[in-house]
C-alpha cells in the first residue's frame, strides 16, 4: 500500500520560513516524479512545484517567484518543500503527490498518489 505522508504545517508570521517534508513508502521512490500542490477552502488544487525522479531537474508555479526549494532524498524516500518569505496568500493546505510526469505545466492528472496534507497558516 502506498503512503504518502505530509509533515511541517503550522502557524507562522510573514516573512517566516517553513519546511514542509513528503515521506513515501509502499513503492520504488526513485522511480516517481514528485510534486507539491496547495489548495484553500473554495478553490482548485494548484500546482506548487515538482522535482523529477533523479532530483536534477526542478520546476515551480510562478506565484513561488524563488522563495520555495523543492528537494529530495531518495536514500530516505522523503521530499522537502522549503518555502521562505511567507506571505499571508501562501495559506493553504500543502499536498505532496507521486507520479510518472514531469512535463511544464503539471496537473492533478499526471499524479498516482496522494498525501493527506498538512496545514500551513501564516498570519500578517
Amino acid at each position: 500500500q502506498v503512503q504518502l505522508v505530509e509533515s511541517g504545517g503550522g502557524l507562522v508570521q510573514t516573512g517566516d520560513s517553513l519546511r514542509l517534508s513528503c515521506a513515501a513508502a509502499g513503492l520504488t521512490f526513485n522511480n516517481y516524479d514528485m510534486a507539491w500542490f496547495r489548495q484553500t477552502v473554495g478553490k482548485e488544487r494548484e500546482f506548487v512545484g515538482q522535482i523529477s525522479r533523479s532530483g536534477i531537474l526542478t520546476s515551480y508555479a510562478d506565484f513561488v517567484k524563488g522563495r520555495f526549494t523543492i528537494s529530495r532524498d531518495n536514500t530516505n524516500n522523503t521530499m522537502n518543500l522549503l518555502m521562505a518569505g511567507l506571505i499571508p496568500e501562501d495559506t493553504a493546505d500543502y499536498f505532496c503527490a507521486a507520479g510518472r510526469t514531469y512535463r511544464r505545466t503539471p496537473t492533478i492528472s499526471d499524479y498516482d498518489y496522494w498525501g493527506q496534507g498538512t496545514q500551513v497558516t501564516v498570519s500578517s
